[in-house]
């Protein structure tokens, strides 16, 4: 069983939600970023995503662009993002990794070298943005062939039709993206949100999570309370941004930030009630 099935799978006998945060790779130096995901995973993160630095990430708003001006400046590459991989499955190999970016990079790779690469790293889902499922035919059968979910967006604009399209060939979980715009914008609306999800469920067995919007404690754990998991992105990348000088505080401050969201999502959930979330 591929670990993210696992994690879920073990997160819906205890009647909790996967906490899941994103952080871009290499930011503000490859040599930190091993030690950002341990720390994260301290914090009570179930499920990391990794961000692969691009210089056009255009789903993304400025802390997270700014995040991979940083990486790419540093020399990151999407070879190194697999190495980052490999040397944490040395000391974790429970916690779930998902690669989250867009296409050019893995195409410089290949698409079948970079399917077996990720897989041997220990990666366990692919997310890439600009990778829809009507252009997924080449990627995601040898995402499958070793292992590695592929993993899709939906939007509040998606139409019933096609949810059931990306429903059909998602893995994993699907990332709901709770806001029409880009990453670190407005602020989401959690009854919007659940009226959005009510009918993705009637498509689908896979976990819903939600990403965009997720700052703190609060939006987490009202987030929490209708989804099956929570990404949280740019207020833990703008903790990097804002100790690039000192970047031994950084954990610190991720962690700060994680635990804060973690506590009050369980706080938000338990007692587990009869219409919570299957």
């Amino acid at each position: 069983m591929n670990r993210i099935d696992q994690r879920f799978s073990e997160l819906k006998q205890q009647g909790r939600r996967a906490l899941i945060p994103f952080i871009t790779a290499g930011d503000p130096a490859p040599r930190y970023t091993v030690t950002f995901m341990h720390a994260l995973v301290e914090a009570g993160a179930d499920i990391i995503e990794l961000g692969v630095p691009f210089s056009d990430p255009m789903a993304d708003g400025p802390v997270i662009q700014k995040a991979c001006e940083r990486a790419l400046a540093a020399g990151t590459r999407l070879v190194d993002l697999l190495d980052m991989v490999a040397e944490f499955r040395r000391s974790d190999t429970a916690t779930p990794v998902v690669l989250m970016g867009y296409l050019n990079p893995v195409e410089r790779i290949g698409y079948r070298a970079f399917a077996e690469q990720a897989a041997r790293a220990g990666v366990d889902g692919v997310l890439m943005v600009d990778m829809p499922p009507e252009e997924a035919d080449e990627l995601a059968p040898l995402l499958k062939e070793q292992g590695v979910a592929a993993i899709f967006l939906v939007a509040p604009t998606t139409s019933r039709e096609r949810a059931a399209t990306i429903c059909a060939q998602g893995q994993g979980y699907l990332y709901y993206v709770s806001l029409k715009g880009v990453t670190g914008s407005a602020t989401l609306n959690a009854v919007d949100v659940a009226e959005h999800l009510a009918p993705l469920r009637a498509l689908t067995t896979l976990p819903l999570c939600v990403g965009f919007g997720i700052r703190d404690g609060a939006t987490a754990a009202e987030v929490a309370k209708v989804a099956d998991g929570v990404i949280a992105g740019s207020a833990l990348v703008s903790r990097i941004a804002d100790n690039t000088a000192t970047p031994e505080a950084i954990p610190d401050a991720l962690k700060a930030v994680l635990g804060d969201m973690r506590r009050a999502m369980d706080a938000a959930t338990a007692p587990a009630s009869a219409d919570a979330p299957r």
